[in-house]
């Protein structure tokens, strides 16, 4: 039996087929990943609908696949007999409903009550069939609600638990000598989006030092507070709660630009993206409503987004839309950086590892002081050297006054 790929999102046709999760003779179970694909920016796994033995793969990791395409056949199971059928089944079809009723299951209702009729492919559909999933229950993250295979995803039994240090013990792969490696999958994504950004944005970087003594000392205070309701604070959760406050202050750097337009497009929402090294690709999702959240909260969701890049969970719209980025060399080491933008935003702020050093205060005489090195990558075609150095001064502000990031906003 032949299994095309599903349609997998709203306006998406095909897929970059970055790795298979199978392989000929596995036996799989309905809802078992089959086959990491790469759309857009984000990775996402795609289940089987069938129980089966995998006989045959047919398409070799980084290969376009478009929606359709026959990718394996199996035995066994009792899934779709063809590639069209897999794309548009007449399984999917709902029964003819008698007369009289055909209005009412037409009209089915959806979760919020409403009469809404269900929007779905017949691929989706027929995937939550075969995966057992009343289709009337899930929420559509489509427009207009549509329903996509992502959403299928929450209704699935999770995978056995691993565990907390799982994603930790993840060993990066810096690669192998006189191996040829091939530029595809997300590390073509990220290439092909930092060859744009330095390509088009004009970028400068302003650096400054910040004294984050008074940082560290409360920190290392909220150590048992947050172990109680389950969050590490670390620096990056100051810094994220910190430039918020800042972008407050300096609206111009809150923004993107709209080079179709002509328009800088200045942002009411405040979505932190965090740079994430995952294995072998980088991640950027973001943190929602970062001026709304308070630390531990940031603190909880910077850990649940790290570990789903590293362990290859992200979703999609984790990694979507933000509108200013903030990078961390400091768990690694490094004084300073100088980050390339993640377009189309205008600013990224690098953080450096904080050290220890003696300082001269006000009166002449030395402390020591624990110091951090702020890096801002900022696009001149939209923030002017003053502005930045006014972000910057803003963001510093807020880091040398951190008891004011506990107090709600």
């Amino acid at each position: 039996m032949d299994f095309a790929l599903p349609e997998l999102g709203e306006g998406v046709y095909e897929a970059e087929l970055v790795r298979w999760l199978v392989k000929p003779g596995d036996t799989v179970r309905r809802g078992q990943p089959l086959l990491e694909v790469l759309t857009d920016k984000a990775t996402m796994e795609v289940p089987s609908p069938f129980a089966g033995t995998i006989t045959a793969l047919r398409g070799e990791p980084g290969a376009q696949v478009k929606v359709g395409d026959l990718v394996l056949t199996y035995e066994g199971g009792d899934g779709p007999k063809s590639s069209e059928q897999a794309a548009e089944p007449a399984a999917a079809r709902p029964e003819k409903p008698a007369r009289g009723k055909r209005r009412q299951q037409a009209q089915a209702p959806r979760p919020n009550g409403s009469d809404v009729p269900v929007k779905a492919a017949p691929a989706v559909r027929y995937m939550a069939r075969k995966l057992g999933v009343d289709i009337i229950r899930v929420g559509g993250s489509g427009p207009e609600g549509r329903i996509l295979i992502e959403d299928l995803s929450r209704f699935v039994a999770p995978a056995k638990p691993q565990p907390p240090d799982a994603a930790r013990a993840v060993k990066p792969d810096y690669g192998t000598p006189g191996r040829r490696l091939k530029l595809q999958g997300l590390r073509r994504t990220i290439a092909e989006r930092m060859v744009q950004s330095k390509r088009t944005i004009p970028h400068y970087t302003y650096v400054d030092e910040c004294d984050v003594s008074e940082l560290v000392r409360l920190r290392a205070g909220l150590r048992d507070a947050a172990a109680k309701v389950g969050a590490k604070v670390t620096y990056l959760a100051f810094a994220v709660k910190a430039v918020a406050a800042a972008l407050k202050e300096v609206p111009l750097v809150n923004a993107t630009l709209d080079e179709a337009a002509g328009e800088i497009v200045l942002h009411e929402r405040y979505d932190i993206g965090i740079a994430v090294a995952a294995p072998a690709r980088l991640l950027v999702p973001a943190v929602r409503g970062a001026d709304k959240k308070d630390l531990f909260q940031i603190a909880r969701e910077i850990e649940r987004l790290s570990n789903d890049a590293r362990t290859g969970k992200a979703k999609l719209e984790d990694l979507r839309g933000s509108t200013f980025t903030v990078t961390s060399i400091g768990s690694i080491g490094g004084l300073f950086a100088t980050p390339v933008i993640n377009p189309p935003e205008v600013g990224i702020l690098g953080i450096g590892k904080v050290v220890k050093r003696p300082v001269y205060d006000d009166a002449g005489h030395l402390r020591p002081a624990h110091l951090v090195y702020l890096s801002l990558s900022l696009d001149h075609r939209v923030v002017d050297g003053a502005v930045g150095a006014v972000f910057g001064n803003a963001v510093i502000r807020q880091l040398q006054n951190p008891v004011g990031l506990l107090v709600p906003t």
